[in-house]
């Protein structure tokens, strides 16, 4: 029998400290799609993403009014586009984008990903040709988003395919510089990318899924924020290992919901259930940031020594509650810190206290990577190359994901202002503090060996 005190913690973290299920995630399979014929290749991607994906949106909104749960986002991820592209043309990379555009609008969901590629050993030509398309496909769509993988800890890095990708970022920034270079938004650079992830704009259907699935991540950065509010209320001195047990009781109710909520929608559905992703996803609002859960720990000035072992103990204690509450946890679980998603984090980089070295030092333990990164105009391709390889040799040498999402804003410059809205958020422009100086090792290119412990397994 449930226990009273868990059912009322429950509802108390709906109502009152912005639980949520931030995106539930149809995953479907686009392989089948293949054609020769560019229009039939569109038409057949369109076809078959609004045959899987008419009902999902409103057996997401059936499930959330019978617990009472909000389901922020419904997204879908699609299998790796890149595949459907060998042999086919620049003009009909960005048709077929429109076309997923399309059927995103029509099944009225608000983002889908999977305009991608697994790069990590060598591009073919599909996938040069995907890389190429990504100025025009993402600023003529809206909802499209695009990731690549460069990286593994078996691999080794790819230095090719990382200054392929940057020269497309800043061309993106262009094409899209009446929204401020808003099109970069929707590109993420991964090493070790996870096949499960149901987060945007790295969300894909990668290998060695089902032909259709559904994954859930759950988000409650407020929920444990609160937490430990009350933990400290209660005991001032309350130590860092008790506050680590706070967070995983905390987390194991929240995926407990979680999955509840994603096995009811792949039910009705009729598809087989995925995984929970128990990541601390921030929005803009204040109350539902990961910042303050930092500053509740005793981190008053993020940024300050001791913030990232404070984000390690985070990521730590979500991984464990999940891993405690469900075998179906995945995804990249734990702690995100995507910068203009999240009030405080930005508002500690526009203080000064967060720079871009300390942040890169954080995501050495997070879950992620750079994430919402606003960078000035005049930033070089070789800048960006090198802040993505960067993030790879974190991620390959420790075996985790890293990412890297980054924003050149046409004309801006350091310290200005830029707002994106809804759960994109706003922040100020930022830069490393030496930008330029390893131009000639980026252009060397080449494939950076894996590390010698991935080797050895």
């Amino acid at each position: 029998m449930i226990a009273r005190q868990n059912v009322l913690s429950t509802i108390r973290m709906v109502r009152e400290e912005n639980l949520d299920v931030r995106a539930v995630t149809l995953g479907i399979n686009l392989n089948v799609c293949a054609n020769p014929d560019p229009d039939k290749l569109a038409r057949a991607v369109h076809k078959r993403i609004v045959e899987k994906a008419h009902h999902l949106v409103r057996f997401c909104d059936e499930v959330s009014a019978k617990y009472g749960l909000p389901i922020v986002n419904k997204r879908i991820a699609v299998s790796p586009v890149s595949m459907l592209l060998e042999g086919h043309s620049v003009g009909t990379a960005v048709n077929v984008c429109r076309a997923l555009d399309s059927a995103a609008e029509m099944v009225k969901i608000d983002l889908l990903g999977g305009y991608s590629a697994l790069v990590q050993k060598g591009v073919t030509p599909g996938e040069r040709t995907l890389i190429d398309s990504l100025p025009q496909a993402l600023s003529a769509t809206k909802r499209v988003c695009a990731s690549f993988n460069v990286g593994t800890t078996k691999a080794g890095i790819n230095a090719d395919a990382a200054n392929m990708i940057a020269s497309k970022i800043i061309d993106t920034a262009r094409a899209s510089r009446e929204s401020k270079g808003f099109g970069c938004a929707k590109i993420v650079v991964f090493a070790n990318m996870p096949e499960d992830n149901p987060f945007m704009a790295g969300a894909v259907l990668g290998p060695g899924e089902p032909e259709c699935v559904i994954n859930v991540g759950v988000s409650g950065p407020g929920v444990v924020k609160r937490a430990i509010d009350r933990l400290v209320q209660h005991d001032p001195k309350a130590t860092l290992n008790e506050i680590a047990e706070e967070i995983k009781h905390t987390v194991f109710r929240v995926t407990r919901t979680g999955e509840l909520i994603g096995r009811e929608v792949a039910n009705r559905l009729s598809v087989p259930f995925g995984v929970v992703d128990l990541s601390l996803a921030p929005t803009p609002r204040v109350g539902d940031s990961v910042g303050e859960i930092y500053q509740a720990m005793g981190v008053s000035s993020i940024g300050a020594p001791g913030t990232t072992a404070a984000v390690m103990l985070l990521n730590d204690a979500v991984k464990k509650g999940g891993a405690f509450a469900s075998s179906a946890v995945g995804g990249m679980s734990g702690a995100f810190i995507p910068v203009m998603e999240d009030h405080a984090l930005s508002k500690a980089v526009a203080d000064g206290t967060l720079t871009l070295e300390k942040l890169e030092a954080m995501t050495a333990v997070c879950s992620v990577g750079l994430d919402m990164i606003l960078l000035p105009g005049d930033t070089t391709a070789e800048t960006v190359a090198g802040i993505i390889l960067d993030e790879a040799a974190i991620g390959i040498s420790s075996r985790k994901t890293t990412g890297v999402r980054v924003i050149p804003v046409p004309d801006a410059r350091c310290g200005d202002y830029v707002d994106f809205g809804g759960l994109f958020g706003a922040g100020v422009v930022t830069r490393p503090a030496s930008p330029c100086g390893a131009e000639t090792f980026m252009r060397r290119g080449g494939q950076i060996p894996a590390p010698i412990h991935s080797l050895m397994n």
